[in-house]
């Protein structure tokens, strides 16, 4: 299993008691509850926890894309992969996606990932997702138009990444009459492709394609749906003629370690419970606007998300859940082994600091996991059925 510390860079500072006369930690907080002097330090902070994960050994730091919202603040997670990439020595990095149906040029996207390919190395790995309804809120674009939107972006990006230019490219969302990459993708073809996805089954559906064969990465799920999504994946693969690789799939999910159970519990609990309860706090149609999914991928993604829409979370709740894993390592090391046995995953993106999660917590949490949850993974096969000797070609 390889092992990502994914950072969503979070206000810690937020006041938490917004809830009496807003909504939403996203889109609808006004944005006087953020102080940029207490933003500085926190960016400064975020950088140094992904930079001591790099060298705790975790595989990858990864990073992702908000827009509006005190639950990440990041709306341009390239700032934040090129501040790294210098600073991150042998860890992958990631972008655990870039929002493409929101961009009115995805060359820009083709060119920024290509730069930090080139400076690490070949120690990128690109993420694509669509965004959540929030970002079409925030950006104005029309959620309608969103998967078509994204298949073009996509599109349009590998092309660039893997054809002599120049040449023409002629969408419906999309027109150029060059397209000529400088600088080229350091990896070739291109870097390795990882999809988060709350549970669309178009979006696992493509992924699975032979022609891509893309890291599903699943997001805030518990794990008897993540369950159904791996098997839904590998019945896709199957269907295209393949066996699915554990290489192929992954999933996202706060981890917090201590010495012990009852120390990892207590506290962790107001901060995973702020996490849930505050930060991630927001309305049906903020996540899932009009005319952005279909009817069959509405159904699932409702169930998906239930849990994390529904307020008055508990610790002992989302742990039961499967949505977080707290205890001393070797309680987190079990649980974790049989996540892994059950799912197939190959890739786990841990969210070590969540919310309101201070800084001598969190790096106690990283260093614990890395050292003594961590190790027993290396090297260890998945059970079969799901163990292969690799990604099928």
């Amino acid at each position: 299993m390889k092992f990502y510390s994914f950072h969503l860079m979070p206000y810690g500072a937020l006041d938490l008691d917004y809830v009496d006369k807003h909504v939403s930690a996203s889109l609808v907080l006004p944005n006087s509850y953020y102080d940029p002097r207490i933003g500085h330090q926190l960016y400064n902070r975020y950088l140094d926890e992904l930079e001591l994960a790099d060298a705790l050994g975790f595989d990858g730091v990864c990073v992702n894309e908000h827009h509006q919202s005190a639950y990440g603040l990041m709306p341009a997670p390239g700032v934040m992969a090129g501040a790294l990439s210098r600073s991150i020595k042998r860890a992958k990095i990631c972008i655990l996606g870039r929002a493409l149906p929101l961009l009115s040029n995805p060359l820009a996207v083709a060119e920024e990932y290509a730069m930090i390919d080139n400076i690490t190395g070949g120690r990128f790995i690109a993420g694509f997702v669509r965004g959540i309804g929030v970002e079409y809120h925030a950006t104005g674009v029309n959620p309608t138009y969103s998967l078509e939107r994204f298949h073009e972006a996509h599109d349009l990006i590998i092309r660039a990444w893997t054809e002599e230019g120049p040449f023409p490219f002629e969408g419906k969302h999309y027109s150029y009459q060059y397209v000529n990459l400088w600088p080229r993708p350091f990896q070739q073809p291109h870097p390795e492709v990882m999809i988060p996805s709350g549970g669309s089954l178009e979006t696992i559906r493509w992924a699975a394609h032979p022609q891509r064969k893309y890291i599903y990465l699943n997001v805030y799920s518990p794990v008897d749906v993540v369950s159904g999504l791996m098997e839904t994946y590998r019945t896709c693969a199957s269907e295209y003629g393949y066996t699915a690789s554990p290489e192929q799939l992954g999933m996202a999910l706060p981890i917090y370690v201590a010495e012990t159970d009852d120390i990892a519990r207590s506290e962790a609990k107001p901060h995973i419970e702020a996490f849930f309860n505050k930060f991630l706090r927001m309305t049906n149609e903020m996540l899932l606007p009009p005319g952005y999914t279909s009817i069959s991928s509405l159904k699932t993604l409702l169930i998906t998300s239930r849990e994390t829409l529904m307020g008055g979370h508990t610790l002992e709740a989302v742990d039961k859940l499967g949505m977080f894993l707290v205890g001393s390592p070797d309680t987190v090391r079990r649980r974790l082994e049989e996540f892994q046995q059950r799912l197939g995953i190959g890739h786990l993106c841990a969210i070590m600091q969540f919310g309101s999660l201070p800084p001598a917590q969190t790096k106690r949490n990283l260093e614990l996991f890395a050292q003594e949850v961590m190790p027993h993974f290396r090297g260890v096969a998945t059970a079969e059925p799901y163990a292969t000797a690799g990604r099928s070609s």
